[in-house]
């Protein structure tokens, strides 16, 4: 019987003897521990965490158990006891959507007896609940072109008991203030959404979270200038190492600013994300008494992260960035120099940025190197400020048509990278036009000094004849400068034939080379005579002196009656003859020409084709006037004043006259 009293004692024997135990006196609740319960389960009513059953089997006798239970299989116990529970008992402070871990223990006797072992745990999740709180968002900002702009909306995930379910999807809307309707509507289950819009208008967007009882209050969000407001821009923004996972941010508030200030954000992000992903923004908020954070998610050792710093207050937003790392050392590996052009005569170099795996930290600057190719000199050097590609850079004042070898390195806080690789290049731009204006501006001052003198010049000018070729300083001979001509002058009649006729008259080639001239003059009055040389040669001489004839009277016509063909075709001749003996050229058609001028004898040499060859007579005294009215016998003189080859037709145009200058005279032919 439960009530019953029990006596026990115990004795142990051996060969030396017994011993025993003192009385134990107990009744049967006393030593009786009942089975563990089994068949735990629970239930909520109408789904929802308001009120749960809890539910177990047990032995009969059991007027005593306790429960137990925690969330997520750790932390503390919850304790419960119930009497009388007979297998049941409710629940009312359970989290919804969270997995719990129940166990069960019973007793026999209020105050007797002992407790069983505990129960096999009941693990189980809640039922879901509607979200609550709203989601943290924040944003960026990229102009496209001058009537787009990007925005990249960021969100981060509820924490379970705020989401109290499973997160479905999320809800973003876009509408413009303005218009007041809902521009866009998205449903995404990512924790970002990018779109482009216009860069005119105000813009707001709503972002909510939904499960399967319900979605979340919208957080609403004004798309504006993050950095648009200066004033809001907080002060000595700073970014130091706090271990190997943290990094500690601090800063000043924006001066007259400060107690607008509703909160400040702190944003962080890599600058180098892998190709075609969006970089993942990170963000804090803080309240506007902190002037700090420590910053640790998703922060790692020798990586470089974009940190700013922003102060909101209302929709106007004022920020200021700054670049920092956990941990650094120095670069693995240079830049490597990819292009080297020439522009305007200066050297631009292009290069590669670093892998963002060697870079070891924040980079904050390059260093240039070169020096001329095989020089043992020390190269130099230029610095330059890190800053995000494109990556170029110029130099100056380098020698034209000189190789130079350039090489680069980078530089973050705990020292100096690795050279790049090596390049060489060789400036082949124009020479700078100051090295050679101002001496050619010298030297021409001096060239037109000198030469304004008279006396340098006479200089110059025998020089230069004296170094002309002699073949142009050549002349060709002038018939009425010779011997013949100047002891035997012919006068010029008043009356001029055209050159015309006379080409037409001359004689063929197959002709002979002898010439009859007949000159006939009518009806003239002698003007003047030239002094009289009373000796000739005999037949068969040289001509040595001057001779003057009747045709060397200058006559003035009077008239000329029509004259026969043979007449008129020896005058022709006459008149050729007489052009190319005459030197005169102020003689004009329809004037007097002026009496033959006598030239120097050794002007014309005596070479057969220019002097007369068969002078068959030649009178020894001078033939007496006659009258004037009185018909002249015609004289027949045979000379031979033409080339002995065949005469070629001439080719001028002289008016009415041939003239000495304008006609060359050969061996072989006439010619103008």
């Amino acid at each position: 019987m439960p009530e019953s009293s029990y006596t026990a004692k115990v004795t142990a024997n051996n060969s030396l003897g017994s011993a025993s135990s003192f009385p134990s006196t107990f009744t049967f609740l006393d030593i009786v521990r009942p089975l563990p319960p089994w068949d735990i389960r629970i239930k909520c009513v109408n789904a929802s965490v308001s009120r749960c059953i809890l539910r177990w089997s047990d032995e009969g006798l059991v007027l005593l158990n306790r429960l137990r239970y925690r969330p997520n299989s750790s932390g503390p116990w919850e304790m419960v006891s119930t009497t009388n529970a007979k297998g049941r008992h409710d629940l009312l402070d359970l989290k919804p959507f969270t997995e719990y871990e129940f166990q069960i223990s019973s007793k026999l006797h209020l105050y007797k007896g002992s407790w069983s072992d505990w129960s096999e745990s009941l693990r189980t999740q809640t039922p879901e609940e509607e979200p609550t709180g709203t989601l943290d968002v924040w944003y960026m900002k990229q102009h496209i072109d001058y009537s787009r702009q990007q925005i990249s909306l960021f969100w981060k995930n509820m924490t379970v008991s705020e989401a109290r379910g499973k997160i479905l999807h999320y809800r973003v809307t876009l509408q413009e203030v303005a218009g007041g309707k809902v521009t866009l509507q998205n449903i995404t289950e990512h924790t970002s959404w990018t779109w482009v819009i216009p860069r005119t208008g105000n813009w707001v967007v709503t972002v909510s979270a939904a499960n399967s009882k319900g979605s979340s209050l919208p957080t609403h969000i004004n798309i504006t200038d993050l950095c648009g407001t200066g004033l809001l821009a907080p002060r000595q923004v700073s970014a130091d190492s706090k271990g190997v996972d943290n990094i500690m941010v601090t800063w000043e508030p924006p001066g007259k600013a400060a107690p607008a200030v509703q909160e400040y954000v702190v944003e962080w992000r890599e600058p180098h994300p892998r190709w075609g992903t969006q970089p993942p923004l990170n963000w804090l908020r803080c309240t506007p008494l902190n002037v700090s954070a420590l910053i640790s998610e998703n922060i790692k050792p020798y990586n470089c992260y974009e940190i700013s710093v922003c102060a909101i207050s209302g929709d106007q937003r004022g920020c200021t960035s700054i670049r920092g790392n956990s941990k650094h050392k120095p670069p693995r590996s240079g830049p490597h120099i990819n292009a080297i052009s020439e522009e305007k005569g200066s050297m631009v170099i292009s290069w590669n940025e670093i892998p963002a795996q060697e870079q070891m930290g924040c980079l904050l600057h390059y260093r240039i190197y070169w020096k001329e190719q095989d020089s043992n000199s020390q190269p130099q050097v230029c610095e330059i400020p890190y800053r995000v590609p494109p990556n170029s850079h110029s130099i100056d004042n380098l020698q034209p048509r000189v190789t130079y070898v350039l090489w680069m390195t980078a530089l973050t806080a705990a020292g100096e990278s690795p050279p790049g690789n090596e390049r060489e290049f060789c400036l082949q731009g124009k020479a700078n036009w100051s090295v050679f204006v101002a001496p050619s501006i010298c030297v021409a001052v001096v060239i037109v000094g000198i030469f304004s003198m008279r006396y340098f010049r006479q200089k110059v000018s025998v020089l230069l004849l004296a170094l002309r070729p002699q073949w142009c300083s050549k002349e060709i001979p002038d018939p009425a400068n010779s011997t013949w001509a100047k002891k035997y002058p012919i006068v010029e009649e008043k009356q001029q034939r055209p050159s015309g006729r006379l080409l037409t008259d001359l004689p063929n080639p197959e002709e002979p080379e002898t010439l009859i001239i007949t000159e006939v003059l009518h009806q003239v009055t002698p003007l003047f005579r030239h002094p009289y040389h009373p000796s000739w040669p005999d037949k068969g001489q040289g001509v040595q002196g001057h001779y003057t004839s009747e045709e060397d009277t200058q006559y003035s016509a009077s008239s000329l009656p029509p004259s026969k063909a043979l007449i008129a075709e020896t005058a022709q001749l006459v008149d050729l003859y007489k052009m190319l003996g005459s030197r005169g050229s102020d003689s004009k058609p329809g004037h007097l020409a002026s009496p033959l001028t006598v030239l120097p004898v050794d002007y014309l040499p005596t070479h057969e084709g220019y002097l007369p060859s068969n002078i068959e007579y030649l009178p020894s005294c001078e033939v007496p006037i006659t009258d004037p009215m009185e018909e002249l016998e015609p004289q027949h003189i045979s000379l031979s004043i033409f080339p002995s080859s065949s005469l070629h037709p001439l080719t001028f145009s002289c008016d009415k006259k041939l003239t000495l200058d304008r006609l060359k005279m050969g061996c072989n032919s006439l010619m103008l």
